[in-house]
């Protein structure tokens, strides 16, 4: 288990974690999100060893992560900005990972380098960025760790490679029990593989749930009645996030759960009433929108 305890990170006196608590079960794909400069890559970096907290503690099955290398050998990192030592090949860089990680495995980096069809002896410095995103992809898999740390994973690939890279993680968590974290803006591709989710906001980790969890919590209703509006008492027994009138029809963002509000619906006798679910870019807009986040007009 990963596992964050009252953890704080600061730069220059300004807070960029604050007291978070995080929890990540083996064999889990957990989704970090949030708003911009909320601290996802700080946290991440806490996570990958590479930053010290100044409170609280980093850690994974109890052990400290920072200055561990032991540990560190069972930790992959992708950082949004791939990097790769100058000049090198892919071979060569495949060279120094083979001689940092015990669990390096020559035969899979071999497929790998096929299915990619990737030349190996190209300098990778001349690569376009999702090429070199496809190599940071190959190194990591070829590693075979125990947790995987992305951050922005598939920005520059193709849908055809996001597909391939998508199974190829899954068929790892599955066959292996790799713990992955992924940050990722693209709410659709976590919503997409990740089974946990934490949402951060200003260095405040929100809320943290299981992506199925999170959905049953949050329904967008729409809904009509003869007399154009919803009875006051209704909208005083729900917990109503976000409410407006596209013409004759009512749209309500509802958090609790899906029974109790349909049945509150249904008393109120409407002509029109669906139930619909919220994808996962929905859910963040509203959570947001519910602390002062300011987002308008976004969902259609």
């Amino acid at each position: 288990m990963i596992e964050m305890k009252n953890v704080c990170k600061e730069f220059d006196g300004l807070e960029a974690i604050d007291n978070v608590n995080l929890s990540i079960q083996k064999g889990s794909i957990y989704g970090l999100i949030g708003s911009n400069g909320a601290g996802k890559t700080t946290l991440i970096k806490l996570l990958a060893g590479i930053y010290r907290q100044e409170n609280g503690a980093v850690t994974i099955e109890g052990n400290p992560v920072f200055e561990n290398p032991s540990l560190k050998q069972r930790i992959f990192y992708i950082p949004d900005q791939p990097y790769f030592f100058s000049q090198y090949t892919t071979k060569q860089m495949a060279s120094f990972f083979k001689s940092m990680y015990h669990s390096w495995c020559d035969k899979r980096f071999t497929k790998l380098v096929q299915s990619f069809e990737l030349d190996l002896n190209k300098k990778i410095h001349t690569f376009s960025k999702g090429w070199k995103r496809q190599v940071a992809f190959i190194l990591a898999l070829s590693a075979k760790p125990d947790i995987l740390i992305l951050d922005e994973p598939m920005d520059g690939l193709d849908p055809v490679v996001r597909k391939k890279v998508k199974n190829l993680m899954i068929q790892d968590v599955a066959e292996r029990e790799m713990t992955i974290l992924i940050s990722s803006h693209n709410l659709r591709e976590i919503e997409d593989i990740c089974d946990h989710i934490g949402i951060l906001h200003k260095g405040k980790l929100l809320l943290e749930k299981e992506l199925d969890e999170l959905k049953t919590e949050v329904h967008k209703v729409q809904v009509a009645y003869k007399g154009g509006d919803s009875p006051k008492q209704l909208l005083k027994d729900l917990n109503i996030l976000h409410s407006e009138k596209r013409g004759s029809v009512l749209l309500y963002i509802v958090r609790g759960q899906e029974e109790f509000i349909a049945e509150q619906f249904s008393k109120s006798n409407p002509i029109l009433f669906d139930l619909l679910p919220l994808t996962l870019e929905e859910i963040f807009i509203y959570e947001m929108g519910d602390i002062g986040y300011a987002i308008k007009n976004i969902i259609v």
